[in-house]
């Protein structure tokens, strides 16, 4: 069978799922880490303006006169951007129509029409990071009430404060955080990978024992068992498997025993045949040299009981020589044979010479080393078959051909012209006592010509194939290595076949 892509088969899709899994999960961790980073840096920034504003607004605002005039606006203002060490503050105070900035002339841009109106509307402190020219910024806007120690809450003033700082310092901790947090994410994406690749090995190696269990009982081996460790479903898997093959073992050897004890009682049987066969094929032969003077009906009994121990005697010698296959006891007995004079000869001891169309090549061109006695038996079964199920002519073709692998082969093909082999039948053309017209229970034949015919194929080395030709009939096509240094083993389950 062939092996699916790389990426279509389990363990890719396991792994890509595994990595995948690793990889998001190891990449989210760095962006809210990243996220987590930069909003605490800005909080705490924002934390520390917001309580530093308020604390000296507080005490500036204390001495204010309500309502203010421009004048104590302004001062006001520039007291707000000097109460900071740092002096980048910026500063604007609104009171009704009157504003004053701690630097003259300050447009005060970041400012947005919207935290001027919630700061305006009094009640709790606002603010807005903005961003102009590249340049961020933090916008605070606190309305200031009136309110003494006991009455800390009060209504609003109406004065309202307003504070810009710089946030070019905070932009650059979140800038120096992103290589911070790619160099942690890194090595922790190569950990997750490593992980993922451990974890879907552990998940594998199961899937993988199973699938070299799986094989070797493929090719035989029923002893084959898996190691169950765990609890989990793959340990249950393991188990089902090793149970389904301690079933599968024992209920072929079962029916190996059975098929062992019916292929002895087969041998068995035709061996104790053969004696009494012979007396009756003696006694029938005397009987057939005095049927002419027999009366009529007495003749006919004669001549059907010689017809039928011939056939009986046929099927016995049949059943011999399969029992010998079954057995591993046949054996070839090889010689330097013309393979066109062998066929020949075999056509002519069957008086076919006259009814079947042989192209032979000339006397001498084809050699090999064969066994001539089975190669008679399967080209004489061969056309036999074609003459009794097929239709006439039936043409016999002996040729040539390289193979790539074994080198020269003898090619025997044997056509008839009959209807050819009805498609559901031609698996089963080599079974054993197969017939094609299960209402035709009586054959010429004993039923296992084609079997033989196949098993003496394999003995030398060699194929045998049926076939419907192009134009009607059927074609088996024969081929038989022509140089072999020694007989090829015998296959440890021959084939079982017959004609249809």
């Amino acid at each position: 069978m062939k092996a699916p892509p790389p990426l279509r088969g389990l363990r890719g899709r396991l792994l890509m799922a595994f990595l995948l899994v690793a990889g998001v999960a190891t990449l989210t961790t760095g962006a809210l880490t990243f996220r987590e980073a930069r909003t605490g840096v800005l909080q705490q920034s924002q934390d520390g303006v917001i309580g530093q504003f308020r604390d000296h607004v507080d005490d500036l605002a204390a001495d204010l006169d309500f309502p203010p005039d421009q004048n104590q606006l302004n001062l006001f203002a520039e007291q707000l951007a000097r109460s900071e060490p740092s002096k980048n503050w910026r500063v604007l105070a609104a009171y009704g129509g009157l504003s004053a900035t701690s630097s003259p002339q300050d447009p005060f841009e970041q400012l947005t029409p919207d935290l001027r109106k919630a700061a305006a509307s009094g009640g709790n402190t606002v603010f807005q990071r903005v961003t102009r020219h590249g340049s961020p910024a933090l916008v605070v806007g606190l309305p200031v009430t009136f309110g003494t120690a006991e009455r800390p809450t009060s209504d609003p003033s109406g004065l309202a404060v307003f504070l810009t700082v710089p946030q070019t310092t905070e932009q650059a901790y979140v800038q120096a955080l992103v290589p911070a947090v790619e160099r942690a994410t890194v090595p922790a994406l190569v950990l997750a990978v490593l992980l993922a690749l451990l974890a879907a090995r552990g998940v594998l190696r199961p899937v993988r024992e199973l699938r070299r269990a799986t094989r070797s009982i493929a090719e035989g081996h029923l002893d084959t068992r898996l190691a169950v460790n765990g609890s989990d479903e793959l340990a249950d898997l393991s188990h089902t498997f090793n149970e389904t093959a301690a079933a599968l073992e024992k209920s072929v050897a079962e029916l190996r025993r059975m098929e062992a004890r019916a292929r002895r009682f087969a041998a068995d049987v035709s061996h104790e045949l053969r004696t009494p066969l012979a007396a009756m094929s003696a006694v029938t032969d005397i009987l057939d040299e005095d049927a002419a003077q027999l009366d009529p009906d007495t003749a006919t009994a004669v001549r059907l009981i010689s017809e039928e121990t011939v056939k009986l005697a046929r099927l016995v010698e049949d059943l011999m020589e399969m029992s010998r296959f079954d057995a591993g006891a046949a054996s070839l007995h090889l010689d330097e044979i013309d393979l066109a004079d062998s066929i020949r000869r075999t056509l002519a001891s069957r008086a076919w010479l006259e009814t079947v169309e042989a192209r032979l090549p000339p006397p001498g061109t084809l050699r090999g080393s064969l066994d001539p006695r089975r190669l008679d038996v399967i080209v004489a079964n061969l056309v036999g078959n074609a003459l009794r199920h097929g239709g006439r002519p039936v043409r016999l073709h002996l040729f040539e051909r390289e193979h790539p692998d074994d080198g020269r082969r003898a090619v025997i093909e044997v056509l008839d012209s009959g209807p050819g082999i009805p498609e559901s039948v031609l698996p089963h053309v080599f079974d054993r006592f197969y017939k094609s017209d299960t209402a035709r229970t009586r054959t010429e034949g004993s039923g296992l010509g084609l079997a033989i015919t196949a098993e003496n194929v394999h003995l030398h080395g060699g194929t045998i194939q049926a076939a419907n030709g192009a134009h009607g009939g059927a074609v088996f096509t024969v081929e038989l290595p022509l140089r072999q240094d020694e007989p090829p083993p015998v296959p440890a389950e021959p084939a079982e076949g017959s004609h249809p």
